[in-house]
Formats: structure tokens, sequence, C-alpha cells
């Protein structure tokens, strides 16, 4: 249990829970549920120019990361294609895959497949379920993607000031402004008190809020004197009580919630916004094919690591149908932006090319 570890290590109750946020991201999970010290090491088992556990804003925001891939790959030769949906895996009489089948009709012929997409995607929808073992289908189904997250991308006219630390007269930023910033997390009650209210499919009275100013660090991610801040939120639950929609009414119900809470810790934040963009759990599946919103494609709970993910025996990147590989987050060791399941995943798949 990570309240366990955290009493171990600590005395402080607001540095144990702000820690403890760690242990939650992006898991349907309280820090009394047994696992969730592992989702904690999952964050911070990572190091950055030498600094373990150090994360890092990529200049340019998160699509230059993808911008920068993208440009060594096709520098090796690669074609990438975008705004092109694959329609599903093509696969040759001996049972192998031979390539993807566009949703224009476009065959694209190949020795190998590698799926970034969730195991859901990638086996439920993409390959014909008659060629899949029927316990392995039956796992993937039964996956667990129950997501807790609501990201909220806010554009304001002038940097927030918080009450802890208040602004400068000149409205720079300060070394807390290029932090990680973590609302309503005082105690470690709190986030159990949240996600209890989410697992009735309410989303959260006091939600959990991570708050980062990227623009404090990369000011050419806005106008001059202007911020986008980036909040993510828990929690959310995919399915509401009452079989009620998420709807734009609750979307912005939620949203002011949220930022109801932020004017607590920093007055003349609500005033301060021009825009904002509101993702729940539903929207992150359907824009970003996120199965249930789930940002791991599948919770990191212990049941669900290691050799038996996506499925035991299937944990080595190769699948059950041959010359179809899985690199995305639904692969061991999971998500995060790490890239090992896509470097795992190449290695593997390296080494039968040179067999084919």
């Amino acid at each position: 249990l990570l309240g366990q570890i955290l009493d171990q290590w600590f005395e402080s109750e607001p540095l144990k829970a702000t820690l403890a946020t760690d242990a939650v991201i992006g898991a349907m999970a309280s820090p009394h549920t047994p696992g969730s010290g592992y989702v904690l090491l999952h964050h911070v088992m990572g190091e950055l120019e030498g600094r373990r556990g150090a994360w890092g804003y990529v200049a340019g925001g998160m699509g230059a990361l993808s911008q920068a891939i993208a440009c060594a790959a096709a520098a090796q030769g690669a074609h990438i294609f975008t705004e092109k949906a694959v329609c599903h895996v093509l696969l040759g009489r001996d049972g192998r895959a031979q390539g993807v089948v566009l949703h224009d009709g476009t065959e694209v012929r190949s020795k190998l497949v590698l799926s970034n997409a969730s195991p859901q995607i990638t086996f439920l929808e993409l390959t014909p379920q008659e060629q899949l073992p029927k316990d392995f289908v039956q796992r993937i189904r039964q996956v667990d993607t129950r997501s807790p997250v609501t990201k909220i991308n806010v554009a304001v006219d002038r940097l927030p000031s918080f009450l802890a630390a208040p602004n400068t007269h000149d409205g720079q930023p300060l070394p807390h402004h290029q932090c990680s910033i973590h609302l309503n997390c005082e105690g470690t009650h709190l986030l159990h008190q949240a996600f209890t209210e989410a697992t009735h499919g309410h989303p959260s009275s006091r939600p959990m809020i991570e708050l980062c100013i990227p623009s404090a660090l990369d000011p050419g991610l806005a106008p001059q004197g202007c911020h986008v801040v980036s909040l993510f939120t828990q929690y959310t639950p995919s399915v509401l009580a009452g079989g009620q929609a998420w709807d734009e009414q609750a979307r912005n119900a939620y949203a002011d919630m949220v930022f109801d809470c932020i004017e607590d810790y920093a007055p003349g934040f609500k005033a301060s916004v021009i825009g904002r963009d509101i993702l729940t759990p539903p929207d992150l599946e359907r824009i970003f094919g996120l199965p249930g919103g789930n940002i791991f494609h599948g919770g990191m709970s212990l049941d669900q690591l290691y050799f038996a993910r996506p499925a035991p025996s299937y944990s080595g990147y190769r699948s059950p149908i041959p010359s179809l590989y899985l690199c995305g987050s639904g692969a061991h060791p999971g998500g995060g932006v790490m890239g090992a399941a896509g470097r795992n995943a190449a290695l593997v798949a390296l080494e039968d090319f040179r067999h084919l």
C-alpha cells in the first residue's frame, strides 16, 4: 500500500498527499488501493539529464517530441501518413500480417506491422477475430480500462498569482510557476474522498488538480504576457450515475468546479481565463483512441503489469498473429513518455526481421 510506504519515510501530511498524487495519476484508484505504490514507482523510476525521478517540459509543446521522432524516422527513409485511418490489418493465407488496409481502401504492404494503438483497438477492431485464440480475445476484453482523468487546457491573459506565493510586480514567472503545482491534496483523505465519489458515478466535488504552466519555461507557447495552463484533473468517471451523458452542460459544470477550486488558491484566476478546452474520459477515447479514456491503454494494476501486459504469454511484444507486434502503452512496461515499450518492441521486431 502506498500509504504504508509514505508513512515509513515522511511525517508531513501535505507532503505525503502531494507525493500520493503520482501514485494515482491516470488510475481509478485511491492511495489506499493495494498496488498503488507501483504507480508512484512508475512515475519516478526514470531520470532526466542524470537527475533520477525528474520530469521535464518539451520545448515547443509535447507535439515537438512527436515531430522530432518523425524527422528522425523520415531521415532514415520512413514515409509518414497522417489523417489516414487504418481499417484493418492485412493477413496472408498463412495467417501472417502482411500490411494494413486504410479506410480509403489503400493497401500498405509490409513484412512486419507494429501497432501503437491500444490492445483493444489492435485486436478487437483491426484484427479478424477468427485468427485469434478465444482466451486471448477474452483477456483483452477484460482489461480494466477505467479512467478518472479529465484534461483541461486553459489560455489565460496573465500569470496565476497564488496566495501562498504571490507574484512580483513585473509579473515574471517565479520558480514555483515552472514546476508541477498540486492542488486539493493537503491530506491523503481528500484524495480517497475524491476517488470514492467517482466510484459512485459522480465527478469529485473537490477534485485532485495537477496544474502546469508550460509557457513559464517556454514563452513561445503564448503571446507576450499570456500563458497556457494545463490541468490534469481527477476523479471523473467515464460513465456518470443514472446514465447521464457527458454533455456540454456536464462538462462545463465540472470545469467550473475545478476553476472554483483554483480560485481559492489563486484569486483572479477565473477572471484571467480567455479560453478553455475540456476533455472528459469519453472525449479522450473518441479523439485519441484511449480505451475508456485511459492514458495508459489499461490500468497499471498488479494483475495487468509485467508478464500479464497485455495478456499472459504475450508480454514480449509479439502477438498471436505472426509479424504483428504491439508497441504502445498497452505493452510492457506501460504508459508514460519514455518510449520503453516502443524501443523494446522494435528490438524484437528487428530480431524477427532477420529471419524473414
